[in-house]
């Protein structure tokens, strides 16, 4: 089998002033369209766990049931799936026992007829959802494995059970998380999302299930390149301060490291789509070099797929580091760099302001919520910047001066605490 083609690029400055020990770089990772031509699709795997506790009932199930079958319509041939019936326990609705279905014509509409007799009654307890959707998967030899995660309420069990269940998942499947309606917990489902290399938001009316249903099964198609990690190699008595995507969402990855040999490690992408282009910042410490001496190379990043016939390495981009005592030159920023550590910040900032909203520290929800105003505003991301004006009402964007709104809806919050790490590229 071929490998698929990426390209790897490095955007930094590698002058540094002396005695300077920190290095950044952003690495833009693209995996080509013509990985569509040269790569064979990846085996997949598909479940759909639908909340049918019973604040599910009227609206919400019935919406449910509709977006389940839209995803199932949109799952290709071949594919094996399975819907998840989650209350206090977990059930394999179609296609029955502990057993997954290959996606053809009969099985779909089979699918579609179990989906549309689901009900809404019972509890919820997500962590046995995430436990028999695990074990379905493990079950089967699929490269690509996949589940969409509806809920509307807060999950029952303790939380040490459903961390470590989450913990079991990790490596086995992607997980796109969905509330519907205003009475689940964000923490929760972002907790799922972000170990599970999946999407977390909100869908405050039923309504919107079916469109968002089919458009997460659709993406979910179109991966076509399984179990892909960024490779760090960096020099002795280097240290890695922290790996993160910063596009097209933040995502923190320094502690999903997976040791290789002493000087690299891996942290997990997930599956890739042919077109797809990802940004990560890597950010390390290195011992000083003189002034005038060679250039170092203070890391090697490489694109890392895993194939029955081992690793294969798909592109590699170096970081570098030169020591000047040319200060126009060691103070230059790197636009990328400065781009994506101000998104990142306005994730933080965004998160830090609703908990301190929440527990009615009015000070500093102004405060960490007009940071991310003004960082909004400055960095061209209109949608961040449209969800913050239905929390606070902007006195002064580029200062950040804001003022807390008196009543705030509840979805308008969640939506905003949701799409928090969603980030603008910069611009080329």
């Amino acid at each position: 089998m071929s490998a698929p083609d990426f390209s790897v690029e490095i955007f930094q400055n590698e002058y540094l002033p002396v005695g300077a020990r920190e290095v950044n770089a952003i690495v833009t990772v693209t995996s080509v369209d013509s990985v569509a031509s040269n790569q064979p699709a990846a085996s997949a795997a598909e479940i759909i766990i639908v909340d049918c506790s019973g604040s599910m009932h009227g609206a919400k199930i019935a919406q449910a049931r509709e977006a389940t079958c839209l995803a199932i319509d949109a799952i290709r041939d071949g594919v094996a799936f399975a819907i998840i019936e989650g209350t206090v326990d977990a059930v394999v609705v179609y296609p029955g026992k502990r057993l997954m279905a290959i996606a053809d014509d009969r099985t779909r509409q089979e699918a579609k007829a179990s989906a549309r007799r689901l009900s809404a009654h019972g509890g919820t307890a997500i962590g046995q959802w995430l436990r028999l959707t695990r074990e379905l998967l493990q079950a089967r030899t699929d490269q690509l494995r996949h589940a969409i995660l509806l809920t509307d309420g807060h999950n029952g069990e303790g939380r040490r059970r459903f961390e470590a269940e989450i913990a079991r998942c990790e490596g086995v499947l992607r997980c796109d998380c969905r509330g519907v309606g205003t009475d689940w917990d964000v923490g929760e489902l972002r907790k799922i999302s972000t170990a599970l290399l999946g999407t977390v938001d909100i869908v405050p009316d039923p309504a919107g299930l079916a469109a968002d249903f089919e458009a997460m099964m659709q993406s979910s198609m179109a991966k076509q390149v399984a179990d892909v990690e960024l490779r760090v190699w960096t020099p002795r008595h280097a240290t890695i301060r922290f790996v993160k995507q910063v596009a097209p969402t933040v995502e923190d990855l320094t502690g999903r490291r997976t040791q290789v040999t002493e000087q690299a490690g891996d942290y997990p992408t997930g599956a890739w789509a042919a077109g797809e282009s990802r940004d990560y910042h890597v950010c390390m410490e290195v011992q000083p070099g003189v002034v005038g001496g060679p250039e170092m190379l203070a890391a090697r990043v490489s694109l890392v797929h895993s194939t029955p016939d081992g690793p294969q390495t798909l592109g590699t981009g170096l970081v570098k580091a030169i020591w000047t005592d040319d200060e126009p030159l060691s103070t230059r920023i790197s636009r990328q760099v400065a781009h994506y550590t101000g998104q990142a910040e306005l994730a933080q900032a965004i998160q830090d302001g609703l908990e301190a909203r929440r527990r009615g520290d009015d000070a500093t929800a102004r405060a960490r919520l007009g940071r991310a105003v003004a960082l909004a505003h400055e960095s061209g991301n209109t949608d961040t910047a449209s969800l913050l004006a239905n929390v606070v009402d902007f006195v002064d964007t580029a200062t950040g001066v804001v003022q807390l709104k008196a009543k705030v809806a509840d979805a308008d919050e969640m939506a905003l605490d949701t799409r928090s790490s969603k980030t603008v590229r910069v611009k080329k």
